[in-house]
């Protein structure tokens, strides 16, 4: 599984990337908010979807994880495939996107081409308290994601509520003192136990 690339970006057409990463070119589509955001000629940092169909594999990049994961929980909803999740985030930033949600806000998505009124209620219904937590770009800037919320993420992945998962999180984390990978991955397995205890 494809999670994430580094490499130098040598080609732009809309929506589509090509980046080479050590000598092999990877071809990505994109939404638009992180297209037009990305330097041309220059390395770049992305994290990745893989989408394997029966006659092809389709690679997706997205500027920060919090846009990956509103991707991941579009598409796992009736009616909208990869072309018309990336409407929506080309259309809508992760926060806009989270507002309308948040929201209700029907208006706003039916601006979105392909959603009608239909699938702007059913995206609200099916996202509503589930929504991913903010989160950063992967190119090591100061917003990058920590520990806590890598491990909340990685929670939401599993399909717990929103809620539950940074309740859980945060029941652990005063008392886990390890740094980076291994704070990470004892976050997850402290939460996991509080979620199993109820």
């Amino acid at each position: 599984m494809i999670g994430y690339l580094r490499g130098r970006l040598v080609h732009k057409q809309p929506p589509f990337l090509l980046i080479d990463v050590g000598g092999v070119g990877y071809e990505l589509e994109a939404p638009m908010s992180t297209f037009y955001n990305l330097p041309d000629d220059e390395q770049v940092a992305l994290y990745v979807h893989l989408a394997v169909r029966e006659d092809a594999h389709l690679l997706f990049g997205f500027s920060d994880l919090s846009q990956r994961e509103f991707f991941r929980r579009l598409i796992k909803i009736t009616g909208i495939g990869p072309r018309v999740a990336l409407a929506v985030l080309s259309t809508l930033n992760a926060e806009q996107f989270r507002r309308c949600i948040e929201n209700e806000d029907v208006a706003a998505l039916t601006r979105v081409p392909g959603i009608g009124g239909k699938t702007a209620q059913r995206i609200i219904f099916d996202l509503r308290g589930n929504l991913p937590p903010s989160d950063s770009s992967p190119d090591g800037s100061r917003d990058r994601p920590d520990p806590v919320q890598d491990a909340i993420g990685a929670l939401l992945s599993l399909g717990y509520k929103t809620a539950d998962a940074h309740r859980a999180v945060h029941a652990v984390a005063d008392d886990i003192a390890s740094e980076g990978d291994d704070r990470r991955e004892a976050l997850i397995r402290g939460a996991l136990q509080v979620l199993s205890a109820g």
